[in-house]
């Protein structure tokens, strides 16, 4: 069975605890099986790197690490405050995800 979370690639997300509370972005991956998300300038690592053909000269690299879901909010497409995630039927009777807070449907 496929297991939902409340955030999928693309969302922007609010970070709620951590060292990057308050912090924004948007999602680059979801991994599901381990309930984490990449998101873009959030919880950065220092990756050291041997020369190799992608970087000649190796060295030392920053990039994103995994950042539990838990510690995510979807941001309000309405007011871009962090909100709750629900789901209900729309007309055409498709799963879809909405906003606890204004009550909007989530693209």
């Amino acid at each position: 069975m496929n297991k939902k979370l409340h955030i999928k690639k693309g969302d922007t997300v609010f970070v709620n605890s951590g060292e990057y509370k308050g912090k924004q972005g948007k999602v680059l991956e979801v991994l599901v099986s381990k309930d984490r998300a990449i998101v873009e300038g959030v919880n950065i690592m220092s990756k050291h790197t041997k020369p190799n053909a992608q970087s000649p000269q190796g060295g030392i690299i920053k990039k994103e690490a995994p950042i539990h879901i838990s510690n995510l909010m979807l941001l309000d497409p309405s007011s871009g405050k962090p909100t709750r995630i629900g789901r209900k039927r729309n007309e055409k009777n498709k799963l879809v995800r909405y906003s606890k807070k204004s009550g909007e449907e989530i693209k």
